[in-house]
């Protein structure tokens, strides 16, 4: 299970770095990050393990992303904001969803340590 996103007054843990990935090397199904080429199990294991903590947190923060601008779309103040079912159909959510990550984003702004990830769109 992944570990929740630090929130804004606890320091960010910086994953691994995702390497560039060549075009005619992510087109290829076989290759990803230069894993197959590693032969040693343990090495093999750091390296997608590091992989894992890199795309968990970058999922994590992108979600963070998400949900602050859904809340910014929402805002009542801004004369162009959209319904949440608007935000909804733009994200591929459910419109319970877009109201979930509408309401994180608002605590995120605030700066709510407390925000919590909302449940899985899907």
């Amino acid at each position: 299970m992944a570990e929740p996103t630090p929130r804004r007054n606890e320091p960010r843990l910086r994953p691994a770095p995702l390497l560039f990935e060549p075009a005619e090397a992510a087109g290829d199904p076989e290759h990803f990050f230069d894993l197959e080429s590693i032969e040693d199990p343990r090495a093999l294991l750091t390296r997608a393990t590091e992989l894992t903590q890199a795309f968990r947190a970058a999922a994590d923060r992108a979600v963070e992303f998400q949900a602050i601008a859904a809340a910014q779309l929402a805002d009542p103040r801004r004369f162009d904001r959209l319904t949440t079912a608007d935000i909804a159909e733009r994200a591929e959510w459910t419109e319970d969803y877009a109201k979930k990550m509408v309401e994180f984003g608002r605590d995120l702004m605030r700066g709510d340590p407390e925000g919590r990830t909302p449940a899985d769109p899907v």
